[in-house]
């Protein structure tokens, strides 16, 4: 029998993203468009990972009594006092697009030495317990010098994931679902899943 959960996101490439490192432990994933669900974007405006993916959470919450996972992540850099961090997609969007925010982080990084880097996702899921549940992956790495590589979305392009040493940017599908921050914490919600018996051991 398949595990059946709601991804509270209208990100198609995040979507696909979740589907294909849950869907070989038969967790059926549903977007907000399989339901015939409409609804806007939550505004991200809180301080911390976690707070974000509730808000995105309990937005789902209203409508559906089905597991709900939301997410929110960001890239913490250390030589600009870990920023963008939680705040990533606002300080994209402040610049029209990840494009010009990835070429801003490169203009700030000129001449500097330190480019350590680490990608951060805290996935809540509710719906399962009388508490949200979090589950915490972090990817480290460096900011590459340059965009390499037209793969992923959001920052991938100048993010080179130390294990690797490979950029995002460049990775197929299947390699950076390997390593991302986004698949380290799926896999901690998996092991939970199977520990609990909602999916086989």
């Amino acid at each position: 029998m398949n595990f059946e959960i709601v991804l509270a996101t209208n990100n198609k490439h995040k979507l696909q993203e979740v589907r294909e490192i849950l869907s070989p432990h038969k967790i059926i994933v549903y977007g907000l468009s399989d339901l015939n669900v409409k609804i806007k974007d939550v505004e991200e405006n809180n301080s911390t990972y976690v707070e974000n993916a509730l808000a995105k959470a309990k937005a789902i919450q209203k409508i559906t009594n089905m597991p709900i996972i939301a997410d929110d992540s960001g890239l913490e850099i250390s030589s600009l006092n870990h920023e963008p961090g939680v705040y990533s997609a606002r300080y994209a969007s402040s610049l029209g697009g990840h494009d010009q925010a990835i070429k801003e982080i490169l203009k700030r990084l000129e001449n500097t030495k330190n480019r350590s880097a680490r990608f951060v996702c805290q996935i809540v899921l509710l719906n399962t317990e009388d508490k949200p549940l979090i589950f915490e992956g972090i990817a480290k790495g460096y900011i590459a010098e340059k965009i390499m590589g037209e793969n992923g979305f959001g920052y991938d392009p100048i993010f080179i994931e130390e294990e690797t040493n490979q950029c995002f940017g460049l990775m197929d599908k299947k390699e950076k679902n390997a390593v991302s921050h986004r698949a380290r914490a799926l896999k901690k919600l998996i092991t939970y899943l199977r520990i609990n018996g909602f999916i086989p051991l």
